[in-house]
């Protein structure tokens, strides 16, 4: 019996609750410290805020998986979906269907959960594919579904999912466990702990030919804001693709034993290192906009368009600071000129300077944030490690 769904107990998860009991505590607290902040936002800059933050969801999503989508398409397809105004730029079906997966989860999100929903997440992030059996239903080939690396005369294969024929009960008996286990349900979970086995289990069972990575993390997202009783924008994508490889890691693991503790530690530590990135974002967007409007008309146009460009790198800002060659390069204008103007900004307190000479770098005038990776001790302490700012 090499997999979990191939042991006794599947799939009866276990786990260590007392382990995960700050970490559940610290999510909620974060949850709500997050709330406060955004009702700091002007409407017009929180309609911004879902849209970066939907967008931010859906590119990162997709590159875990090696599909990289334009960002400003994916925001265009989720910003005319909002009914907000859009440049109607042409997206390509991939990266509209992603948006609409994004803008699903976040309008619907205290929906049950049920066959047609997760039909409907998959014909969307495979929206444009042609090489697929089935879109939009589950797998039914009779070739066993493995995740397999190496070479293709000695592959390793990381785990094998139940045969095809096995996956309508799996998933029936799936989406039982789902819904009895959310908020309204007869056992209901934490929802860290809810969503890292509701990721872990969906995985596990693997139903569809192709996008189970995108689909199994938008039903942790889901698990999650239903447990917070509102979208939870949590960045939980793009953490997880900034710790890839423990991600795949962890799952491997998970995939063989049906106690989960190990997992679900890791999955904790993921969700509040994602929460403490969106909060990151969150407040420096409030930064960024009180900066636009303390200089807005005070800039000439080269200037504007450095700063709009710095800006555009959000919290992490731009690696080791502005340099007067990357000015050259965005402004288009020369040595000299760009010398003048970041004198001149400077000067205003639009950027604050570093290093001397060839080793001078500019950077935004308020404090980037570091992100911290988050890790579950043995004891159950939230352990935090300040890395690199805006890493």
């Amino acid at each position: 019996m090499r997999w979990n769904w191939q042991q006794p107990d599947w799939p009866r998860f276990s786990w260590d609750a007392a382990r995960l009991s700050r970490a559940e505590e610290r999510f909620l607290l974060d949850a709500g410290r997050y709330a406060g902040v955004v009702e700091h936002v002007a409407a017009a800059e929180r309609d911004r805020l879902v849209v970066e933050a939907m967008s931010e969801e859906a590119v990162t999503t997709s590159e875990i998986e090696g599909e990289i989508l334009s960002r400003e398409s994916v925001q265009s397809s989720i910003r005319l979906q909002l009914g907000l105004e859009a440049d109607r730029r042409r997206v390509q079906p991939a990266e509209q269907g992603i948006g609409e997966l994004m803008v699903d989860l976040y309008r619907r999100f205290a929906a049950p959960l049920d066959a047609s929903t997760l039909f409907a997440w998959h014909r969307m992030v495979m929206r444009g594919r042609t090489d697929l059996r089935v879109v939009g239903g589950y797998r039914t080939h009779i070739e066993p579904m493995q995740i397999v690396s190496g070479r293709l005369h000695d592959p390793r294969v990381h785990f094998e999912a139940p045969p095809s024929a096995r996956v309508p009960a799996e998933m029936e008996r799936f989406i039982e466990w789902f819904e009895s286990t959310g908020p309204s349900g007869k056992h209901v979970l934490p929802p860290l702990t809810r969503a890292g086995v509701a990721h872990l289990y969906f995985e596990s069972v693997h139903p569809f030919e192709d996008g189970n990575g995108r689909v199994g993390r938008a039903v942790a997202e889901k698990a999650m804001a239903q447990g917070l009783g509102r979208p939870s924008l949590t960045a939980i994508a793009a953490t997880i693709l900034a710790r890839r490889a423990s991600y795949y890691e962890a799952l491997e693991a998970a995939n063989r034993s049906n106690e989960i503790t190990g997992w679900l530690a890791w999955f904790a530590g993921a969700a509040l290192e994602a929460q403490a990135r969106t909060l990151a974002h969150v407040e420096f967007l409030i930064d960024k906009t009180r900066l636009l409007d303390r200089f807005r008309g005070r800039l000439n146009e080269r200037q504007e368009a450095v700063m709009l460009r710095v800006l555009r790198e959000g919290p992490k800002g731009f690696e080791g600071g502005l340099s007067a060659g990357n000015y050259v390069s965005i402004a288009k204008t020369s040595p000299a000129t760009a010398g003048r103007d970041l004198a001149d900004m400077v000067e205003m307190g639009v950027l604050s300077r570093t290093g001397e000479r060839r080793h001078t770098r500019y950077h935004l005038p308020f404090a980037t944030r570091p992100i911290p990776t988050v890790t579950i001790a043995e004891d159950g302490r939230v352990v935090a490690t300040f890395a690199s700012p805006g890493a």
